[in-house]
């Protein structure tokens, strides 16, 4: 299996410091707002990633992080934190704010069929850790503070931009527009590690450290989750391609200077999805959600078809008609799908055959676009019904599209029912945390509630829909 490493800049065969299993990280949703489509098409490769290793034969120990502290309007360090910033939009709790954006986010997950890790940690459970890294940073001689903050001082560090190679002149203040420079920084590309009370007297968590009372920088929370739940090591870490720089940068240094090593092999970045103007963003208010192109009739299995139909290394442009397209073949795609009806054995050359050239796809830099070509090449096939149902069910393992499923997106309107769609999609979610938490006896009593309201759950090898007596 090979795999565009972000970090070397080529496609390299994939591996494992430990034999089939693979450790992975990826980067959480900032859950002042809610998701939008560009942000759950990096969230669909990495479950596609997931799921293509699983089907390798790899076992997957994955964790993603919550930021529902500390990540600020600016990448340099400056600005409000995003979730104080969502508190003061809603007038409620950061910790209202965090907790409705959370599950706002699984619900996206639940009907895009993306799987989340058992280990999802929000940021505010672990702030302890942080205090602890970064005392062993200021003792290691890699910390600071000055003007109320802790810094991280890169010019302790033989290679700071791992990433892409700069000249120390060349470097902007930050990454955006109308970012100020930092005086209290001895380096223009040193961070903050931790934040005191000396600034943003306003912001709502805080918490007593060696330094003052205060709050942690974004950057030292993905380093520490995944050290204390991955270990020294981690094979893959994941995110969109606006984490390279300055946030998977930072990790490195930081996480590299506590440990003493080499932290991670391989990084796997998603670009852009971009829509008429540039880039799709929460701070510019242009931004598209997975309940608004629902709104327009669209349903998510068409969302994630039309992702996977372009490379995930290339920018992804968003538009009506792009994605009606799309739209439209993934039904007509169905249509043929479910139209096929069981009837011989399984020819075994066949599945082999397209089984190969499946995973000789998937293999080559994750080409869902060629997979997808793969699946129309089976239905033109000369052979049974069988054999092309057995081939599609096991890449859609992969591929999650409910190519087998009857979806039924029905908005509370359209039928005589008391709950809502985002509601039902919640007790999903619900029902499969309890599952996972082998409380089974909550799990039935959900389905069963769900029932009593003519609502009929769907539980498949992709996940769990549902369909309305």
């Amino acid at each position: 299996m090979k795999l565009y490493n972000t970090l070397t800049r080529e496609i390299e065969e994939f591996t494992t410091r430990v034999p089939n299993v693979v450790s992975m990280y990826t980067c959480g949703p900032t859950v002042y707002h809610f998701a939008h489509i560009g942000n759950l098409r990096t969230y669909i490769m990495e479950d596609i990633l997931e799921k293509y290793f699983k089907y390798r034969g790899y076992r997957v120990n994955r964790v993603m992080n919550i930021t529902d502290i500390g990540h600020l309007s600016s990448d340099a360090d400056t600005g409000e934190d995003k979730m104080l910033l969502g508190a003061k939009r809603e007038k409620k709790t950061v910790l209202e704010v965090a907790k409705y954006y959370t599950d706002a986010f699984l619900q996206d997950c639940a009907k895009l069929n993306i799987v989340i890790p058992e280990k999802f940690i929000p940021a505010t459970v672990e702030v302890e850790e942080f205090i602890q890294v970064i005392s062993v940073l200021e003792k290691k001689g890699f910390a600071y503070k000055a003007g109320g903050n802790v810094y991280f001082d890169t010019s302790k560090l033989k290679e700071y931009h791992k990433f892409f190679k700069f000249k120390e002149d060349d470097l902007e203040e930050g990454v955006r527009d109308g970012v100020e420079k930092d005086k209290n920084k001895r380096n223009k590309n040193d961070f903050v590690l931790w934040f005191t009370q000396s600034k943003f007297d306003d912001q709502a968590l805080k918490w007593d450290s060696p330094w003052g009372i205060g709050y942690p920088g974004w950057h030292i929370e993905c380093s520490c989750i995944s050290m204390k739940y991955l270990g020294e090591y981690v094979d893959i870490k994941c995110g969109g391609v606006d984490n390279i720089f300055p946030h998977h940068t930072n990790e490195i240094a930081q996480s590299e200077a506590f440990l003493g090593h080499e932290w991670c092999k391989h990084w796997f970045h998603t670009l852009h999805l971009n829509i008429v103007g540039g880039k799709m963003s929460k701070s510019l208010g242009n931004f598209l959600t997975l309940s608004s192109l629902e709104e327009n009739g669209h349903t998510a299995m068409e969302y994630r078809f039309f992702c996977l139909q372009s490379h995930y290394r290339k920018a992804l442009q968003f538009s009506e008609e792009s994605f009606t397209n799309a739209a439209n073949a993934y039904q007509k795609l169905k249509e043929k799908i479910l139209a096929l009806q069981e009837s011989g054995a399984v020819d075994r050359g066949i599945f082999d055959k397209f089984t190969t050239k499946f995973i000789a796809a998937m293999d080559n830099d994750l080409n869902t676009a060629l997979a997808i070509t793969t699946i129309y090449d089976i239905l033109k096939e000369n052979t049974n019904a069988s054999t092309k149902i057995a081939l599609l069910k096991s890449f859609d393992s992969v591929l999650s599209l409910n190519l087998f499923v009857q979806e039924e997106w029905i908005q509370k309107e359209k039928k005589d029912i008391a709950l809502t769609e985002r509601e039902i999609l919640a007790k999903i979610e619900e029902r499969a945390r309890a599952k996972k938490e082998k409380d089974f006896a909550k799990a039935d009593a959900i389905r069963d509630a769900l029932a009593k309201e003519g609502i009929v759950l769907i539980d498949t090898a992709s996940g769990t829909t549902y369909t309305i007596k």
